[in-house]
């Protein structure tokens, strides 16, 4: 399905924010600009010459959420949009409709964007060319997850004053990770290297072959996490998932905590000023310990607070 996703024409950010790929390193670096501009409206409640009236979003979520959906909702209540959360369980969608014709039911009540999330890797991708109404994917699948990898590229460059030169270590579920999809693109596009760690079964096969190109040619690639922390500025891991273990991916989690978790002392053989970021959930305990998940070098609660005005650039450029 990744692969039948690529070779879509995709379009532009004016219409439709479906992953990093489709934007380039300018269009990237306007978002981050815009989204610095969006912090006055957010921090201070001051006047807002920002606001986008008479618009209306829907929210579409197919899968739970809590950071993405509310960050949605508050932005937009913040530029003065009106935001429908389309509760799933009371939807026509529980009585068998299909997601196109939820959406051209929303496009025909003249909802003027849908931020979806979907359970499916191109789900957002199959509405193209059947509906005009401007789509946000909020994730799909195990494809992407642009919003999150825009919010951790701000936090990165709101903390460090910089991306380029930075060396990011991503950890844990990279094979079935959409957010460390879409952060390897993003990162790499902005000049980070970028690093990522895991045991050979939560590896993608693509990243394990020497034929790899283009920007996954640029990454460096680790199942020993002590060799992959050194030099690191930031390091971020990855929620695992039950479903992991069950399908025999992992021993146990103790095992993977022991090899894999993120703690004080295997920080000590990062760069100095390594931050620790994590796109949440959590499972603390597990692919992170909680005195480093809420410690000082923790960027982690910065991300859900930088989430908000990321995503009101990212309103902002989809519906003006």
């Amino acid at each position: 399905m990744i692969r039948k996703i690529r070779k879509i024409q995709l379009k532009n950010i004016n219409n439709n924010l479906l992953d990093l790929d489709s934007l380039s390193k300018k269009q990237i670096e306007n978002i981050l600009s815009s989204a610095k501009n969006m912090e006055d409206i957010f921090y201070n409640k001051s006047k807002n010459t920002l606001s986008i009236p008479n618009k209306t979003i829907a929210g579409l979520f197919f899968e739970p959420s809590t950071r993405t959906r509310i960050s949605f909702e508050h932005a937009s209540n913040l530029l003065g949009i009106k935001y429908i959360d389309l509760s799933l369980n009371d939807s026509s969608i529980k009585k068998g409709e299909s997601l196109l014709n939820t959406a051209l039911t929303l496009q025909a009540m003249k909802v003027d964007g849908l931020v979806l999330r979907h359970p499916h890797s191109g789900a957002p991708y199959s509405l193209l060319g059947k509906i005009n109404t401007p789509i946000i994917n909020a994730g799909d699948g195990t494809h992407a997850h642009p919003c999150q990898a825009l919010t951790d590229l701000y936090t990165a460059k709101k903390h460090f004053g910089k991306i380029q030169g930075l060396s990011i270590l991503i950890v844990g579920d990279i094979l079935y990770s959409r957010v460390a999809r879409s952060n390897i693109l993003g990162f790499s596009k902005l000049g980070a290297k970028v690093k990522i760690c895991a045991p050979a079964t939560l590896l993608p096969q693509s990243l394990l072959t020497s034929n790899t190109n283009g920007i996954h040619s640029k990454i460096s690639v680790f199942t020993d996490l002590q060799e992959a922390m050194v030099n690191s500025n930031i390091v971020m891991p990855l929620r695992i998932q039950k479903e992991r273990q069950i399908k025999g991916h992992l021993p146990s989690f103790s095992e993977y905590n022991s090899i894999y978790g993120i703690n004080n002392k295997i920080l000590e053989l990062a760069n100095s000023n390594v931050m620790v970021m994590h796109p949440g959930p959590m499972n603390e305990g597990v692919e992170i310990d909680p005195v480093v998940a809420h410690g000082e070098k923790s960027l982690i609660e910065k991300q859900v607070e930088n989430g908000i005005s990321v995503k009101m650039a990212i309103l902002h450029k989809i519906l003006t």
